[in-house]
């Protein structure tokens, strides 16, 4: 059975924060709110929640895992990029968008692409998703918490916590946060490609 916490969404309480924290270094599955819509979380080297995350969502090895980042020093460790992209990526950040770019090798192989070697990364713009990557110290590996069949994210804590009880293990609820996944940009050629077009604003990309 899932642990809910409900998280403040202006001014997020520190123990809560730390509960939660602890839980995903002892590799638990969270669904957690971002600026863009719900998603699902686990610690970044975990195989095991990698593995139920690809269960829940039904997805092959060729999706794109996210390493959800909380600032831009950090997300440089796990990502190369080169002054043009670093530019573009800089002006956006933080905010509603993926972007796709080339890992380093402090990116496990197991959370990269298998043929282009590249991994998600993304700064959201979020106060509940900020304190917890403070807490925790590392980026969260990340996928949108969409089911399958379905079209949209779920957008309320109470109903995740209903639905996917036995599936993950905390649900933080801090309010709606929308049913708009990132806008996701590829840079892994060099130009910026509009892979899904969603909460982030595509124009300054096209």
């Amino acid at each position: 059975m899932a642990k809910y916490f409900d998280v403040h969404p202006d001014n997020p309480q520190p123990r809560t924060i730390g509960q939660i924290a602890a839980a995903i270094r002892d590799d638990a599955l969270i669904a957690y709110p971002t600026d863009s819509c719900y998603a699902l979380g686990c610690r970044l080297g975990s195989r095991t929640g990698i593995d139920r995350i690809r269960t829940v969502r039904k997805l092959d090895d060729r999706h794109h895992f996210t390493l959800v980042c909380r600032d831009f020093a950090q997300l440089g460790q796990f990502v190369r990029i080169d002054n043009d992209v670093f530019r573009a990526v800089k002006a956006s950040t933080p905010g509603r968008y993926t972007f796709i770019l080339p890992a380093t090798k402090e990116v496990p192989r197991m959370l990269q692409h298998p043929k282009k070697k590249t991994v998600g990364v993304r700064i959201p713009d979020h106060v509940v998703t900020q304190a917890l990557l403070e807490e925790l110290g590392e980026p969260l590996l990340s996928s949108t918490l969409l089911l399958p069949g379905e079209d949209e994210p779920m957008t309320q804590g109470w109903e995740i916590k209903d639905r996917l009880d036995h599936v993950v293990d905390a649900v933080l609820d801090s309010g709606d946060c929308g049913t708009e996944p990132t806008t996701v940009i590829d840079f892994s050629g060099g130009e910026a490609e509009v892979v899904r077009v969603g909460a982030g604003d595509v124009s300054r990309f096209e």
